[in-house]
């Protein structure tokens, strides 16, 4: 787990990670399905926090770092027209290098 174990630059190129845990058991997802597979750009680190996956259930939770990671439009829906972008929250547990 890249994002996990290492701060990532603003400007890095990460993809989100292509995993449905939610099938292995009770989870509490906070990463977009629309998103996993996808690539985004980190824009900043947002800070680190105790990983709220855990927290649901009453786990021990390590503490990740969270970014806020931009996607174009066009590589999410392909009838996006135009350079829009989405900013989303992510937890680097679920970011690798692209």
């Amino acid at each position: 787990m890249q994002g996990a174990s290492m701060k990532l630059k603003p400007g890095t190129t990460v993809q989100v990670k292509l995993d449905w845990p939610e099938t292995r058991g009770p989870c509490h997802i906070r990463t977009p399905h629309y998103l996993r597979g996808h690539t985004g750009v980190v824009v900043r680190h947002l800070g680190d926090y105790p990983n709220p996956e855990d927290l649901a259930f009453d786990r021990p939770a390590p503490v990740l770092p969270l970014y806020h990671v931009r996607f174009p439009l066009a590589g999410l829906w392909p009838d996006a027209k135009g350079d829009d972008t989405i900013l989303v929250e992510l937890y680097g547990s679920w970011l690798e290098a692209a």
